[in-house]
């Protein structure tokens, strides 16, 4: 429900107090956002860097052929295969 929200933002980004949680008299404020959100073009994208960022972080290796296909080789010689659907796994 929430991996967007472990996306970090590389730009400055506001939007519009959503409906429900205006603060009177203050309406023609914005918000910046800290975290990506649902919606954003940004969000799959910052939250996939953040992804390998910690799957290459924690010895894993990236696919060459697909870039949501990561692999691992353990110690008694078997495999650990990890595929990437958007933000499923």
């Amino acid at each position: 429900k929430t991996a967007f929200l472990h996306g970090e933002l590389d730009e400055q980004i506001y939007m519009h107090q959503p409906k429900g949680f205006m603060i009177q008299g203050k309406e023609d404020h914005v918000c910046l956002l800290k975290k990506s959100l649902y919606g954003l073009k940004q969000s799959p994208r910052q939250w996939y860097k953040r992804f390998d960022t910690f799957m290459v972080g924690n010895d894993y290796c990236r696919s060459k052929f697909d870039s949501c296909v990561y692999h691992r080789k353990l110690l008694d010689g078997s495999f650990v295969y990890l595929l990437l659907y958007v933000d499923d796994m």
